[in-house]
């Protein structure tokens, strides 16, 4: 029982410190918003372009999420007699989450990884790569895609598409900003004024700092949830040594994920760039660098999931 309650405990704090990440960078959204504009009289229009613009492209974006990735990743769709063990972890798991039965892909590639994408659980993928599913065990792969499907039972990508619309609409603001200041634009107050009115350096500091800021809370909100995930998985699974067992092999592999990019990265359980494994592999990594990851060091997630036991 003792085993299980931790577990609990576990979920409630990570479900806990994401929302209040969550809140802090709604926050910091409508504070920057007001500054711009009052700072550099951008008036209504400018922000209702700024929320427009910035929700189109992440809309679209959340909307084919599963193509697109599918598509860059160079998945196929699994062959169920092939990939039975595969395939029938995700439907108990599914099962056991409450979950329609997603579609199950694979990605011919030795380095082990996984991903989950789709606009809601009803369009659910989880992906695998052929590494992973050669070389963890039953009980390791289902730490994975419980992982995963504790991914797509949480809306993760639902709200990864909020959070990019919300760091859009700072970038778009800030770069309005900027433009209105050097090409003809104007504050809210007299040319003379400027320079000591505080509301104008701030809104000249922000400019230059806000765009960079709510990218790095973008960056915290994953890493969060890639905790909050784990945990999730652990109370799934009911074995959190199965999910810290396989982020160790995943951890130790030297097989660097090729068709992974940029812009997919962050979907996956563990970096495919093998840049945030920890330990071992992790080197000099400064704090500093750990702020720009998407994912927590693999280590941390270890130590947390043993943690539960």
């Amino acid at each position: 029982m003792k085993n299980i309650t931790n577990v609990y405990e576990a979920v409630d704090q990570n479900k806990f410190k994401s929302f209040l990440v969550i809140a802090l960078f709604i926050v910091f959204v409508v504070g920057v918003s007001w500054v711009l504009t009052q700072a550099f009289d951008l008036g209504p229009g400018f922000f209702g372009y700024a929320l427009l613009f910035s929700g189109i492209s992440s809309l679209v974006s959340y909307w084919f999420s599963d193509k697109i990735v599918l598509s860059l990743s160079g998945a196929r769709e699994a062959n169920k007699k092939r990939d039975f063990t595969f395939y029938t972890v995700v439907e108990n798991i599914a099962l056991a989450a409450g979950l329609p039965m997603p579609k199950v892909y694979v990605v011919e590639d030795s380095a082990p990884n996984a991903f989950a994408t789709g606009r809601d659980p009803k369009h659910a993928v989880v992906c695998a790569t052929r590494g992973l599913l050669d070389k963890l065990n039953r009980s390791e792969l289902e730490g994975v895609i419980g992982h995963e499907m504790s991914h797509i039972g949480n809306y993760d990508i639902r709200l990864a598409s909020i959070v990019a619309i919300l760091v859009g609409l700072v970038v778009v603001l800030s770069d309005f900003a900027g433009r209105s200041m050097w090409f003809g634009g104007h504050s809210n107050k007299d040319e003379d004024n400027r320079s000591g009115n505080v509301l104008a350096i701030l809104g000249l500091v922000l400019i230059i700092l806000a765009p960079i800021a709510a990218q790095l809370i973008q960056l915290a909100i994953s890493r969060h949830r890639e905790f909050f995930a784990d945990a999730s998985s652990a109370k799934l699974t009911r074995n959190p040594e199965g999910l810290a067992q396989a982020l160790v092999k995943i951890a130790d592999d030297k097989n660097i994920l090729k068709s992974a990019s940029n812009a997919t990265a962050h979907m996956f359980i563990a970096n495919p760039f093998k840049i945030d494994t920890g330990g071992r592999t992790r080197g000099a990594l400064s704090w500093v660098a750990g702020l720009f990851n998407t994912h927590p060091p693999v280590e941390d997630r270890i130590r947390a999931l043993r943690a539960m036991q």
